[in-house]
């Protein structure tokens, strides 16, 4: 058969099939979440997150040990306090837990890079990430008090804040209160394009961050909504922000590239935990090949347009890149 164009001729053996390779990742563009709580000699599971566990600050270097030998050098932390209120103090308080975290942290490990999520819903007694007006999510009032939590964290070390909570006008709050305290170079991650999805549910369990009444709607985007997603991350960029990211990751892949495609700053995708129990289940079921699906889930991710990829399998990722897996 006379064919000149034969695609299967790059695909003969593998060391053609990885030098024309799209689509590469990297350890360098991984992050890998931690939870933090309160109390001493903590390391406990998570029961709805298989692998995933809290650990206190005092057991905090074994999390940090781990995933230094991974090759992974970014983390995201999250804090769970042991006292909560209607105002979140304890997000901006200078005894916090995410604060007390990231001293130790710094001065032991002061290899890793440090993101911190910004938000209220951890520390507010009623689980929402704002301040409230009767059962409303007051945005306006809100702002100094996320502004003022960045703030706190940079000062006890955070490299890099990521606002969670959805607020109108918070990347510019934020941005305002670091540059007048002279943190100009301390870079803000926003979730921008953040849905109100049912793939959180885990992670309210390993966080201790479920509304008790009412859900995030108001404030989280609708996922019906692409060209939504689009105009939040333009506001955000005009406010301030120097990586936009996309939450969830797998069901919105398609606005991920949208994203990618629009703006030209670096685009973060959150694998969050619904994502990673998913498929931990299914892999313990026996209906799939949990390397498999996680190497090919996050080369998705990456194809579709993002940059940084935070995954609870971020140590799991940098073993397979190792292995000549993916990458």
């Amino acid at each position: 058969m006379d064919l000149i164009n034969r695609p299967r001729r790059l695909r003969d053996r593998d060391i053609l099939r990885d030098m024309v390779r799209e689509t590469r990742i990297s350890k360098s563009s991984l992050i890998y979440p931690i939870f933090i709580k309160e109390g001493k000699g903590i390391i406990e599971d998570i029961s709805s997150m298989e692998g995933q566990k809290r650990y206190s600050i005092d057991m905090l270097g074994h999390a940090l040990e781990d995933i230094s030998k991974s090759g992974v050098n970014k983390v995201l932390l999250f804090g769970i306090p042991e006292h909560k209120d209607e105002v979140g103090s304890g997000a901006y308080a200078e005894d916090g837990i995410i604060q007390k975290a990231l001293r130790y942290a710094k001065e032991k490990y002061p290899n890793l890079f440090y993101i911190t999520d910004v938000c209220l819903c951890e520390y507010t007694s009623h689980g929402h990430c704002g301040m409230l007006n009767g059962h409303r999510i007051d945005n306006d009032t809100t702002l100094p008090l996320l502004a003022k939590t960045a703030l706190s964290h940079v000062e006890a070390g955070a490299d890099m804040v990521a606002p969670s909570d959805m607020m109108d006008g918070r990347i510019g709050a934020i941005r305002h209160e670091l540059d007048k305290n002279g943190f100009h170079g301390t870079p803000i991650m926003s979730y921008s394009v953040k849905y109100a999805s049912a793939f959180y549910g885990p992670f309210r369990e390993a966080a201790g961050s479920a509304p008790s009444f009412g859900d995030r709607k108001t404030y989280q985007m609708d996922y019906h909504n692409k060209k939504e997603g689009l105009k939040q991350a333009a506001l955000d960029i005009n406010q301030g922000a120097d990586i936009i990211m996309v939450k969830p990751a797998l069901s919105y892949l398609d606005v991920i590239n949208e994203v990618s495609s629009n703006f030209n700053v670096p685009v973060a995708a959150y694998s969050v935990s619904g994502e990673y129990s998913m498929i931990k289940a299914a892999a313990k079921a026996g209906y799939i090949d949990e390397m498999s699906i996680v190497c090919e889930s996050a080369t998705s991710i990456f194809r579709a347009g993002a940059n940084i990829l935070m995954t609870y399998y971020a140590k799991e990722l940098a073993k397979y890149i190792d292995e000549g897996r993916i990458g």
